[in-house]
C-alpha cells in the first residue's frame, strides 16, 4: 500500500469522526431544545394573583382623621391644603409637625394625639407616618401630571374625606394604572412610567 493511500485512509477517518462528532453535537443541541420546549408547554401558565382590596396597613403613630380634616362633617380641607406641592411636584408631601400644630395650637390641644404631635415638633423630628399607596422602585409615577390632566384625589385614592382609619382601596398596580391610561389616551407604553434599564 502506498503511502498517500494510507493518508486518504486516514483523512477518510478523521473527516469521518469528526462528522459524527459535528452530528451528534446538531442532534444533540436540537433533541435539547425540544426537551426544554416539551417540558415548558407542560408547565401551568404563571399564576396572576388577585389584589385584594381594601388593604390594611399598620397603625398610624398619630391616630388622624381623614373625614375629621377633609369630609363635610368635618373642616373641609381640600386635599391640597395639606399635601402642599401635589399640582406642582411628582410627591404629594405630607405636612410637617409644624404645619400641623398652625391649627392644633388652639383646636383640640390637649389631646394625647396632639401632644404627639407638639412632641415631635419640638423636637424637630417627622412624624413616620406609615404609607398607605405606594408603587414600586422602577415605576415612576408623578402627581402633578395627574392633577393636571383632571384626575381628581379620589380616582387613585379613593373616598379619603369618608375615613377615620385609610386603606388601601384603590389598585397601584400596573393592569389598573394602564386600564385608566388607555381610557383617557394617555401614553400607556412601557416607558411613560417605568425607566428603561433600571
Amino acid at each position: 500500500m502506498s503511502l498517500g493511500w494510507q493518508c486518504v485512509q486516514v483523512k477518510g477517518r478523521l473527516f469521518f469522526i469528526v462528522g459524527v462528532f459535528l452530528g451528534s453535537l446538531w442532534l444533540g443541541s436540537f433533541g435539547l431544545a425540544w426537551l426544554v420546549h416539551a417540558q415548558g408547554a407542560q408547565q401551568a401558565p404563571p399564576v396572576r394573583t388577585q389584589e385584594t382590596l381594601p388593604r390594611s396597613v399598620a397603625p398610624q403613630p398619630v391616630a388622624f382623621s381623614h373625614r375629621v380634616h377633609a369630609g363635610e362633617d368635618g373642616a373641609g380641607l381640600p386635599c391640597n391644603f395639606c399635601h402642599t406641592g401635589v399640582d406642582k411636584e411628582d410627591e404629594a408631601k405630607i405636612p410637617s409637625a409644624d404645619f400641623c400644630l398652625t391649627c392644633h395650637r388652639t383646636i383640640k390641644a390637649n389631646s394625647p394625639e396632639i401632644a404627639k404631635v407638639r412632641a415631635a415638633a419640638e423636637k424637630g423630628k417627622k412624624i413616620a407616618w406609615v404609607p398607605v399607596y405606594r408603587v414600586s422602585d422602577f415605576v415612576f409615577f408623578g402627581h402633578a401630571q395627574h392633577v393636571k390632566a383632571g384626575l381628581n384625589c379620589g380616582e387613585c385614592h379613593g373616598s379619603v374625606e369618608k375615613r377615620d382609619v385609610l386603606q388601601q382601596e384603590v389598585s397601584t398596580g400596573m393592569n389598573f394604572c394602564r386600564d385608566c391610561h388607555l381610557h383617557r389616551g394617555a401614553r400607556a407604553d412601557c416607558a411613560a412610567c417605568h425607566q428603561l434599564g433600571y
